[in-house]
């Protein structure tokens, strides 16, 4: 079997003949054929997590074939899997988030990953995936599902006035997954190749934060009654600020990113404008829904996709991003 290791900051070793995986009770084994390189793996490849014990084997945004008959599942069905490994018994997990289980890990961060050509898995976080998708576009499936999460938590109506901070991967399945709610929606970037992304999958403005005033676009946008709906998909206490100012009466601020530097938030906006701020981690058994999604070619991950590596180069996919990552949205690694 082969495999691709972090064996070091910045060092993936190509494994060709890496132990297969044994599989427990309940376990689908499922034989990798792509697998999306996450904002995620980037930050622990750079040496920059932590909770991250190498050596490791990356990756969890990934598509497959189940390779035994287990259940519900035939050998050759086409697959994905929802990363988060929960325990089911805490009372997170009994009370129906497994996200926010005690001892909640993901694949390929926390435990070894999908870089490899077999994994073992439990069978209810597998899904058959609609029949019309590539792997390559298959393996997109999870990062959607992290948008799907950041929506529902908003509980988003339709009609309202959003504005989702940051146009990488995860920030533009939110545009969609918004517009999809029928909301109109603003994208603020840095990057002008990332906003002309966003106008591309629908984008009812977007605004470069470094050469327009976003304040003076915002009141435009609304009216200058304010925003219903605010993400934060980069992880900036500026930006958490500016959101706290930027909220209509009664808004929602969803966090994602985050920075170990904390926001300054006053207090009363919050009191004055009764605001929701929530936090979103990972998903929520929202594979359903994606599915849903991709299955009526309402989304179009195929837009975000800026180049594809075989196994062997997945060294070089990484400084790929690390020497172009303005203009690098998502790699997906083949197997």
């Amino acid at each position: 079997m082969r495999s691709a290791k972090l064996v070091a900051p910045q060092k993936i070793e190509f494994v060709p003949d890496a132990p297969e995986p044994k599989t427990g009770p309940g376990q689908v084994l499922v034989r990798v054929k792509a697998v999306g390189i996450c904002g995620t793996d980037v930050h622990v490849w750079r040496g920059e997590r932590p909770d991250v014990v190498l050596p490791r084997v990356m990756g969890h945004e990934f598509s497959g074939l189940v390779e035994t008959d287990l259940g519900k599942f035939k050998k050759g069905d086409k697959v994905v899997v929802d990363p988060v490994v929960s325990c089911g018994t805490c009372v997170s997990c009994k009370r129906g988030y497994p996200n926010l289980c005690s001892t909640v890990k993901c694949l390929g961060v926390q435990v070894e990953g999908a870089f490899r050509d077999l994994i073992a898995v439990p069978e209810e976080k597998v899904y058959r995936y609609p029949k019309n998708l590539s792997f390559v576009q298959a393996s997109m499936i999870e990062p959607y599902s992290i948008a799907s999460e950041v929506i529902f938590r908003g509980v988003p109506i339709s009609g309202e006035k959003a504005l989702v901070f940051g146009a990488g991967p995860i920030g533009l399945g939110i545009l969609e997954g918004l517009k999809l709610k029928g909301l109109s929606v603003m994208v603020a970037d840095f990057v002008d190749s990332r906003l002309a992304k966003a106008r591309e999958l629908g984008a009812d403005r977007a605004v470069n934060g470094k050469t327009e005033d976003l304040a003076q676009a915002v009141k435009s946008f609304t009216e200058d009654f304010g925003l219903d709906f605010i993400v934060d998909a980069v992880g900036s206490p500026k930006i958490m600020e500016s959101a706290i100012e930027m909220a209509a009466p009664g808004g929602r601020v969803v966090v994602l990113g985050f920075n170990p530097t904390p926001a300054q938030v006053p207090e009363l906006f919050l009191v004055r404008k009764e605001l929701k701020v929530m936090g979103t981690r990972m998903n929520c058994n929202r594979f359903p829904e994606v599915l849903e999604w991709f299955g009526g070619n309402k989304v179009h991950p195929d837009a975000v996709l800026s180049a594809v590596y075989p196994l062997e180069k997945i060294q070089s996919a990484f400084e790929h991003i690390a020497e172009d990552p303005e203009n690098t949205l998502k790699i997906v690694i083949t197997l």
